[in-house]
């Protein structure tokens, strides 16, 4: 399948060739010289910069906040935030792998001396077709997890501020930029912290949506088919209506039907590869989700088996 250059339309909203395409990064197909330009002038040329505390900061097509499950901080324990999303009907943030075009939401923390943020923990996505493309994303109400580690400098009896600069992108036929630096005060107590009843609920509900680890004797398994993969969990019984997200784009065609072969001890997808794989890959990792949930699948990847050379007699 050739893919024709997008055209590009540097607004605060942006379309592109080959139907509608988000352009606020480097696209499939995009050229990198382009890609800058369009990120730094179109990206984060149109913004929103408000000061939050402990409120919900408007962006394009929804609301952002940080907040806290706990009232407190007591030193030495981790403090667990959470990046809480509100969209309006139809439009969606990206999940780690955005899929066809986007990109996911980004933090530059600002926190007391000593204090240290772990990497966001992504709920399972949803398959976000936006035609001929699909992506992985939110749509709707979201929080994205983030722990806060190495406390015990702080003194009890203050405060920590925990601040951060967000970047997202809010897409759905167009796409929108959106910045906010947010901010959450917390008091340092030696007692241990009671949950917030603010949030409790949304945490409980970001915990089940992330991906548990798949079990071991799953056994998870992947090989080459030339122009496809075959993804193998044995997770005891037929299932139907599951699917794959990778976690590493480029790897598989993400608008392609994801094949389900009938396998009486679990799961067999044929996944289609991406026409830009031109290098073999040792694994594919990523999203199985399955009807009763989802599960992190890190699989090895089998090589194709060699066509064995044509034995017939010349003369």
């Amino acid at each position: 399948m050739v893919r024709t250059q997008p055209q590009i339309h540097v607004s605060a909203t942006a379309t592109c060739g080959r139907g509608v395409r988000p352009i606020c990064l480097m696209s499939r197909n995009s050229q990198p010289a382009w890609a800058a330009i369009v990120l730094a002038v179109v990206c984060f040329g149109v913004t929103t910069w408000v000061m939050a505390e402990e409120h919900a900061v408007p962006i394009p097509h929804g609301t952002v906040e940080l907040v806290s499950e706990q009232e407190s901080v007591q030193p030495g324990h981790a403090i667990l935030l959470g990046l809480h999303f509100r969209l309006e009907n139809g439009w969606h943030i990206y999940w780690i792998n955005p899929g066809d075009s986007g990109e996911p939401p980004r933090l530059d923390w600002h926190l007391p001396a000593g204090l240290r943020a772990g990497a966001i923990d992504w709920p399972a996505p949803r398959r976000v077709p936006v035609p001929p493309l699909v992506n992985y994303g939110y749509e709707g109400e979201v929080l994205l997890p983030v722990s806060i580690g190495h406390t015990s400098g702080l003194a009890a009896g203050g405060e920590a501020v925990l601040a951060a600069d967000m970047k997202a992108i809010v897409c759905r036929e167009v796409c929108v930029p959106a910045k906010a630096y947010l901010s959450l005060s917390l008091a340092v107590r030696a007692t241990p912290p009671r949950e917030s009843a603010k949030t409790v609920a949304m945490f409980n509900t970001a915990r089940k949506a992330l991906p548990k680890p798949a079990p071991a004797n799953w056994k998870p398994s992947a090989r080459d088919l030339g122009d496809s993969f075959e993804l193998r969990a044995n997770v005891g019984h037929s299932v139907s209506g599951t699917w794959f997200a990778p976690l590493e784009p480029l790897q598989i065609e993400n608008a392609a039907p994801q094949k389900t072969v009938s396998a009486v001890a679990g799961v067999r997808l044929i996944l289609k590869k991406d026409d830009q794989l031109l290098k073999p890959i040792s694994r594919l990792r990523g999203v199985l989700v399955l009807p009763q949930g989802a599960y992190l699948i890190d699989a090895q990847v089998a090589p194709s088996p060699a066509k064995k050379p044509w034995s017939g007699a010349t003369k």
